[in-house]
Parts: structure tokens; C-alpha cells; sequence
């Protein structure tokens, strides 16, 4: 399901940005009506800041193009602000009053990888020249519903693109026995990759639009002349960690909530 809420005109083909960005925005059942509403603002707050409108300033092009979408099963892609290109207060100020402008619609189940692969066909046909094309993707839960989520990361990064993470370690809404404690770890194994990537997690809704906001800025101008370090090889014992957790718990759990389909 694809909805547009881009009030925005086309802009020219092949312009040049520093970066073209997915914001991959999660809206599935087990966050609240309230945390849904601090989730849009925040992302509203951290575009038009202008400390993310001054990192904007300070690239080679002094532009950058953004998509946003909501996301929750892997048939779940709502659109809400389509490309646009932000150079300026103003342009950044109009993505935020587009956001402002309806509330997200919690939907069942969480299908990071969908997200990933949903993400990553948007970067394929961005009418832009980018230097560099990353992908946002924020969530408060493990992959649960469609292809395993580190076989989603592998294909994207195959075509150049970064995955960066914003999981967000809070306890609200329902189907609390769907989270994790250790998100964090798993977005850092599971999720984020390719040159650069990172991820910022949230530990408190007070902290949601300060993270993105670093987030974006950390984006915006990370690495823009990144190259591959060598890094003396160092022999690290660690338990391989289970990407599959996340659908490990709904197939021990999820048949208790067949009419709530988180």
C-alpha cells in the first residue's frame, strides 16, 4: 500500500546531491498512538533543525535528497514525503510541515528486511546523481515476518548502498514479548552495513528528535571521503549472534495473538 503525501514539484533529472537518504520509519502494532505522534514530530523536529540544515550546507553540492516512508509488514510501504531535495531552511521546513501534516497508522507485524528491500528499490530509481546512497531505518523490534533480515542487508550492500540503524530500545504499546533486550547489538550484527554505517539507539522517547537529529547530521556529512582502512586482523572469541531471533519468538509466541498480528 503505497499513500503520497508530497506536496512537492518534481525535481530535475540527474541533479547533483551529496547524499540520496531513506528515511525507513517504523509503524508496527507494538508502539503506542502516543509514541507514533512523538515518532512523526521528532523526525519533524530533526529535519528542520538547523543543525541539520547547516551539515546540509556544508557538502560538495549543498543539497540532498530525502524519501520517507512508514513501514511495518512486507506488504506495508506508505509513503509520505516522496524525493525532494533539501538545500535550504525553507526546503526543510516544508519536508517537516508535510510530516506535520497526518498521523501515522500502526500496522501489523515487523518486517525490517521488507523495509531494507523496499528501501533499497527507491535508491535503484532516484532521480538523482548521489555520491552517496544510504538508507535510514529505524525500529523497535526484531524482523519477525518475511526474508531474513541479514539476507535483505547483503543484497543492498551489494549494490553500494549503507544501512544505518536507529533501533529504538523502548517499552510501550503492545506486544512487549516481541522485543528484545539486546536490540542495539542486533541492529549492529543483523541490520546496519556497507561503507560507514552506524547506528544510534534510543533509549528514552525524550531522546527520539535529538538522535535523529544527530543522526541525520552524522549522515548528511559522514564520510564523504570514505576509503577502506586496513585493520591488523585480531582473533575476538564472541557467540555468533541469531539474526533469526526476532521469527524464533513469534513462532513461540505469535499464535497467542492471531488477532493482534503484531
Amino acid at each position: 500500500m503505497i499513500a503520497s503525501l508530497t506536496l512537492f514539484a518534481p525535481a530535475k533529472a540527474q541533479e547533483r546531491v551529496d547524499v540520496a537518504l531513506v528515511l525507513a520509519v517504523d509503524v508496527s502494532r507494538s508502539m503506542s498512538i502516543d509514541e507514533l505522534r512523538i515518532q512523526r514530530e521528532g523526525y519533524a523536529a530533526a529535519i528542520a533543525s538547523p543543525e541539520v540544515v547547516r551539515a546540509i550546507g556544508q557538502g560538495a553540492y549543498r543539497r540532498i535528497a530525502v524519501t520517507l516512508f512508514e513501514w511495518a509488514n512486507d506488504s506495508h510501504a506508505r509513503e509520505i514525503v516522496g524525493w525532494t531535495v533539501i538545500e535550504s531552511q525553507a526546503d526543510a521546513n516544508a519536508v517537516a510541515e508535510v510530516l506535520l501534516a497526518s498521523h501515522s497508522i500502526g500496522q501489523r507485524r515487523t518486517s525490517i528486511s521488507g523495509a531494507i528491500g523496499h528501501a533499497a528499490g527507491l535508491l535503484e530509481v532516484v532521480p538523482f546523481e548521489a555520491d552517496r546512497r544510504v538508507i535510514d531505518v529505524s525500529g523497535d523490534g526484531p524482523n519477525n515476518q518475511g526474508i531474513p533480515v541479514a539476507e535483505a542487508r547483503d543484497a543492498a550492500i551489494s549494490k553500494g548502498i549503507t544501512i544505518n540503524g536507529l533501533p529504538m530500545m523502548t517499552r510501550g504499546g503492545s506486544g512487549q514479548q516481541f522485543h528484545i533486550d539486546d536490540l542495539d547489538r542486533y541492529y549492529t550484527k543483523c541490520v546496519i552495513g556497507g561503507p560507514g554505517a552506524f547506528m544510534v539507539p534510543v533509549n528514552d522517547w525524550d531522546q527520539f528528535a535529538e538522535a535523529v537529529r544527530r543522526k541525520l547530521v552524522m549522515e548528511i556529512g559522514r564520510m564523504a571521503d570514505w576509503e577502506p582502512r586496513v585493520v591488523p586482523a585480531q582473533f575476538l572469541l564472541e557467540e555468533p549472534y541469531d539474526c533469526l531471533i526476532g521469527e524464533k519468538i513469534w513462532q513461540q509466541r505469535g499464535w497467542q495473538f492471531d488477532d493482534f498480528d503484531r
